[in-house]
């Protein structure tokens, strides 16, 4: 087995910013040259999740409109209390969404559904500079 490890860098938005990051994957799984495997996508940080989504307009509002009703911006958080910064709400949408999303890929080609797109979604009250881990592994 032979395991790849690539990553790729984003400027994000921040507040709920959804980055489509498929295309790039793809490549990377091109470039890596192996038929079957799993592939993980992980990003650095404790603000920003990964996940896949049918990555088209509607769903680009609904998104952030349904994290806000889970985790409201302007709720009380312990976090802010403790460090002033404000992003208590970004760290509890991380945590609920997770850091990480694994895709397994045959004939060389990821087995995402025809909608189906690979996002990192940075919930950050500011603009961020992220760095998204790609592992291939298989052969």
């Amino acid at each position: 087995m032979k395991i790849i490890t690539d990553s790729v860098e984003i400027s994000t938005q921040g507040n709920t910013d959804i980055i489509d990051l498929t295309q790039e994957i793809v490549e990377m799984l091109d470039k890596a040259d192996l038929t079957q495997g799993n592939l993980t996508v992980f990003v650095s940080g404790s603000t920003a999740g990964v996940t896949s989504i049918e990555y088209e307009p509607g769903l680009i509002k609904d998104l952030p409109e349904a994290f806000e009703r889970i985790a409201p911006t302007e709720m009380s958080y312990h976090h802010n209390a403790t460090w002033g910064d404000g992003n208590g709400h970004s760290h509890v949408r991380a945590a609920l969404l997770g850091s990480s999303f694994t895709v397994p890929f045959h004939n060389g080609k990821l087995l995402l559904g025809t909608w189906q797109q690979i996002v990192v979604i940075d919930f950050d009250n500011r603009p961020r500079k992220r760095s998204v881990v790609v592992q291939i592994m298989g052969e």
